[in-house]
């Protein structure tokens, strides 16, 4: 069997490529130290997470849930990006086009230098009004109100995140999907690769002819479809790769 991690059989392909598109989910940001908030971590006073991040929940007590939410952005302010943060907000120079993907909530993309990130699942310094559908960016620590209020009609303010039950943003999963079609390259960072709609991005791109390079610690169901899979952690092999990349480019090698 051929070594899928092999970075020599790598460099060409990423020399030659115009549209490379990166997706990634929680595993990145574990290394950052933001908990996952769910399965045996998922617990907050009495409650799990799947409890509190729900519609229902949200109409029934909103000041339980923005207890929730308030002490989650507390934990969050305190976390840095980490060397694969930095290193996808660098490839937005170094590709004709790069796009960024990501099911995280946190901010920590847009902390390391990435724009135009589409965020499938929302974003937690984002607000969203229940009642005109506007947003807008807060990263007070604590939160000044609880609940917090609209500034411009007084109605209550909701995390601008997808709760179970609801549907992600159909504009955002359509330009992902798109992406996903059109490229050339797709890294699949620090993601379980079963978490849908997200799991399907990497088999529209195997679809359309794309290469796929999984970075993550251990073996997923996307694993015996990528062209190269390497098994660590995503702020230690996206340096190394790029590193390499940075090395190849030095020597001049013709795209």
């Amino acid at each position: 069997m051929e070594d899928r991690s092999d970075l020599s059989r790598l460099m060409p392909l990423l020399q030659a490529a115009d549209r490379v598109v990166a997706s990634t989910g929680s595993g990145i940001s574990a290394e950052s130290g933001v908990p996952t908030f769910r399965g045996k971590d998922g617990l907050w006073k009495t409650y799990r997470a799947e409890e509190l991040a729900t519609p229902m929940a949200f109409e029934h007590n909103p000041h339980l849930v923005w207890e929730w939410y308030d002490w989650r952005r507390q934990l969050m302010a305190a976390k840095e990006p980490n060397a694969g943060h930095r290193v996808l907000a660098e490839w937005a120079e170094s590709f004709p086009s790069f796009s960024l993907i990501t099911q995280n909530i946190d901010g920590l993309h847009a902390k390391a230098g990435s724009r135009n990130i589409l965020e499938l699942h929302g974003n937690i310094w984002k607000l969203r009004c229940t009642q005109e559908g506007t947003l807008t960016e807060n990263y007070d620590v604590p939160l000044e109100e609880m609940p917090p209020l609209c500034s411009q009609c007084g109605s209550l303010l909701r995390p601008h995140v997808v709760w179970f039950g609801e549907s992600l943003d159909m504009d955002i999963l359509r330009q992902s999907t798109q992406l996903s079609s059109d490229c050339d390259i797709m890294f699949v960072v620090g993601t379980s690769a079963i978490v849908q709609p997200a799991a399907s991005l990497p088999m529209a791109a195997l679809e359309a002819g794309a290469k796929i390079v999984e970075v993550n610690p251990e073996p997923t169901p996307l694993t015996p479809h990528a062209h190269f899979s390497f098994r660590g952690k995503a702020g230690e092999i996206l340096p190394q790769i790029n590193d390499s990349l940075k090395q190849v480019r030095k020597i001049g090698l013709p795209r």
